[in-house]
């Protein structure tokens, strides 16, 4: 009969032979092949608990088949919510039944339209596009200002994208709705020319326009404001607004006549389509058009005012002209919605004597007050609103005080604006649960777009959803027909499904698989470190799950060394044994062939590892089907687990001490407490046979057995392979002593032909043996 070491070592020499013919025999493949085929056909807790055939396969695989009888128990542990520390499976002391949960997924994926790292990135591109605003304004101005210059003719402004857009823009020109030829047209076109396109095509109209406002304005003065004249006034008042309409797109197309010099057959000579005043002018436009007020718009008003300043003379000339009037407010931080020209008037006119208990300034306090004092010194207009003979309406020192303050708070309403949008979005983005809520609420469809510096003034909506329903991983789906990156990023920056749904996020390890890596990970750096080394860990692990969500392929993964090293390590795994050249066999191998690299590892962690990640054939990332109760993970370290405790069994039907050593090898990494060998009943007695301990001892208190397997035993050697390989050839030796074997242990240990080798100190070490040492 062979000894315990020795045929131990017959099966730990080559564990991948071993487990692959263990995995062979005719039951056990027939059984995996039954699981493998039908867990996923399998939907509730109670489907699983019913059949008989899957669950038990399943409790034995977790070393749980003592507790198969207890069905109702085992709901509760599968009902579980592992986020929650208080939740069942959480609670229990034995981690075996965390385990078992954790590869199980009956309850579906959350579906969100943003996760928490999605939502954060993309505040943070609309708080970047937002400070990066004037660098985009001034890079599309270089653009243009350069290329314009070779410009031949109208067509060929319209046919260049950039140069479209950016004229559009200056001229308030609607992209979705212009008519290429009114367009041609009005570019070839001079506004003096009665006979010019613009002239009879607008000419007419913006006069008429005029004279049916006057007769409109006329009549509504002569109309008493009754009943009687309700619905006439309502109409006239419609007619002004559509005649107004008129004269504003007129307007719009004299002023973009005006800006160019191209023939009325629309051609030109390259250079002549602007000069520099007509350029300077299309520049100023374009930076004004932008809602944000720009450090370059803030230099266009800063000397708008400074050039019109010297010549007014009234208040009421001040607070009548938009551009002075905006300047001012914002320089002195007067932009509530109350503060209108008239109150700007009666600041400026005010009575600046603070004694004067009538004069405007005074019937306000605090902060108000103290702007009005402010805005009253920075001018001299008297109290009728004119200036004294002589007297300019600042001095220099007052426009430098006044250009200052403009300076200073230019952007205070963006900037406040930013936030009221960012706070708005995280509030309502919650609520969006179909690609209809997404575009169909402004705030929230408004800041996505622009946080990818999209206008959403020129695309449509119907782009947007059709966007936002492809499939990234198919390179013919719409949003790669557009040729736009920025559409791309966008899709990817929120989780909806092909019929416009919210879907849970598709990342490359899902929500839960990211939850059990990183408590694995946790659990191996503080197994035997200080409350330092495990904050670490769970700050390595905060890490990890949010560098996870922006994983997009297997090559993202392998190219940050911090997250391989991280599943490595909570996969028992040292990173430093293993190289970049390793990681990219065993990713890129096909777990459903036997001979593929990751399945010709002994160690099953790396097949494990692999079937954690959602990674297609090409290595991008897919959505698993969330109908599924067991994740790719889950059903492989199922059956792995399985075959393992076939092999020990199966060892143990001609040797119960070959049983005990292999589990003792399996769990050895494991133990992190005595209590951990006191609970259980197998690696008790392995620590009794090695340090040939009576069963007695069993009997004493618990907090007894425990200092005494701490005296015997450094729990930390545990952790090292070759501290445990020794333990394992001590105890193959004293079991078969205990246990009167016909073959001298030691001897066949000496004479092992096995792989494992054994130095000349063990050797010592054994021959030195003796009942009841250490």
């Amino acid at each position: 009969m062979l000894s315990t070491y020795t045929s131990y070592n017959l099966i730990a020499k080559d564990m991948l032979k071993s487990l692959n013919r263990t995995a062979a025999e005719a039951t056990n493949a027939r059984d995996a092949d039954y699981y493998r085929e039908n867990i996923g056909k399998v939907s509730s807790v109670d489907e699983f608990l019913d059949d008989y055939r899957l669950y038990s396969y399943a409790m034995k695989a977790y070393g749980l088949e003592e507790m198969t009888y207890a069905k109702a128990f085992m709901r509760q542990v599968l009902d579980s919510d592992l986020t929650d520390a208080n939740s069942f499976a959480n609670k229990l002391t034995d981690t075996r039944y965390r385990d078992f949960a954790s590869a199980f997924s009956f309850t579906p994926s959350t579906a969100t339209a943003q996760t928490e790292t999605q939502l954060d990135s993309i505040i943070g591109l609309y708080s970047a596009t937002a400070a990066n605003a004037g660098a985009a304004l001034k890079e599309e101005t270089r653009y243009y200002n350069v290329v314009i210059d070779t410009v031949t003719s109208a067509d060929q402004l319209i046919n260049n994208d950039r140069l479209r857009n950016y004229v559009f823009t200056a001229f308030g020109i609607d992209p979705n709705t212009y008519s290429r030829e009114v367009v041609r047209g009005v570019l070839g076109s001079d506004p003096d020319d009665p006979a010019s396109y613009f002239s009879t095509e607008f000419g007419a109209r913006e006069t008429d326009a005029v004279a049916a406002i006057q007769a409109a304005n006329s009549e509504l003065s002569t109309l008493p404001s009754n009943d009687a004249n309700k619905a006439r006034i309502a109409e006239l008042k419609a007619e002004i607004s559509r005649q107004s309409a008129i004269i504003v797109t007129a307007e719009k197309y004299r002023a973009l006549a005006e800006a160019y010099n191209f023939a009325s057959d629309g051609t030109a000579t390259a250079g002549t389509v602007q000069d520099a005043d007509q350029k300077a002018a299309t520049n100023q436009l374009y930076t004004l058009s932008n809602p944000r007020v720009t450090s370059e718009a803030a230099l266009i008003n800063k000397d708008y005012f400074e050039s019109r300043i010297g010549s007014v003379t009234t208040a009421s000339e001040l607070v009548n002209d938009p551009r002075l009037l905006n300047y001012i407010k914002v320089a002195f931080d007067l932009n509530k919605a109350s503060v209108v020209s008239s109150t700007i008037a009666n600041i400026l006119t005010s009575d600046p004597d603070p004694d004067n208990a009538t004069s405007y300034i005074n019937l306000f306090g605090g902060a108000d007050k103290a702007k009005y004092v402010a805005l009253r010194a920075a001018f001299n207009f008297q109290e009728d609103g004119t200036l004294a003979a002589g007297q300019a309406a600042q001095t220099a020192a007052q426009t430098a005080t006044a250009t200052n303050a403009y300076m200073i708070h230019y952007n205070d309403k963006d900037d406040e604006a930013d936030a009221t949008a960012i706070k708005q979005f995280k509030s309502q983005i919650g609520a969006v649960k179909t690609v209809k809520d997404f575009v169909g609420e402004a705030s929230i469809y408004n800041f996505a777009l622009k946080a990818f510096g999209i206008d959403p003034a020129k695309v449509s909506a119907f782009t947007i959803k059709k966007v936002m329903q492809s499939d990234l991983n198919d390179p013919k789906s719409y949003v790669y027909q557009l040729k736009d990156d920025r559409f791309v990023q966008l899709a990817k920056a929120f989780n909806f499904g092909s019929d416009g749904n919210i879907t849970a996020p598709k990342l490359a390890q899902s929500e839960a698989e990211i939850l059990v890596m990183s408590r694995a990970y946790v659990t191996v750096k503080s197994r035997f470190g200080t409350e330092d080394d495990k904050k670490k860990a769970e700050e390595e692990a905060k890490y990890y799950s949010t560098q996870m969500q922006k994983v997009e392929s297997v090559e993202d993964f392998l190219a940050d060394d911090r997250l391989v090293s991280f599943v490595l390590t909570a996969n028992g795994i040292d990173p430093e044994s293993v190289d970049a050249t390793f990681m990219q066999k065993i990713f890129t191998s096909d777990l459903d062939d036997p001979k593929s690299f990751a399945n010709q590892q002994a160690d099953r962690a790396y097949r494990k590892i692999v079937a954690s990640f959602n990674f297609n054939a090409e290595g991008k990332v897919t959505q698993p089907d969330d109908a599924e109760i067991q994740s790719r993970r889950g059903i492989y370290e199922t059956i792995d687990s399985h075959v393992q405790q076939m092999l020990e069994e199966e060892a143990g039907d001609d040797n119960a001490g070959v049983r005990l050593a292999l589990y003792f090898q399996r769990k050895a990494e494991t133990i992190t407490s005595p209590y951990d060998i006191l609970a259980d009943d197998a690696l008790f007695e392995v620590f009794k046979v090695i340090y040939q301990l009576p069963d007695e001892i069993g009997s004493a208190d618990i907090d007894a057995q425990a200092e005494m397997i701490k005296r015997h035993l450094e729990l930390k050697d545990l952790q090292d392979p070759e501290a445990v390989s020794k333990m394992i050839v001590k105890f193959s030796v004293l079991y078969d002593l205990d246990n009167q074997t016909n073959t001298d242990p030691a001897l066949s240990v000496l004479t092992s032909s096995g792989s494992s080798g054994i130095s000349a100190d063990l050797m010592m070490s054994l021959a030195q043996l003796r009942p009841g040492g250490s």
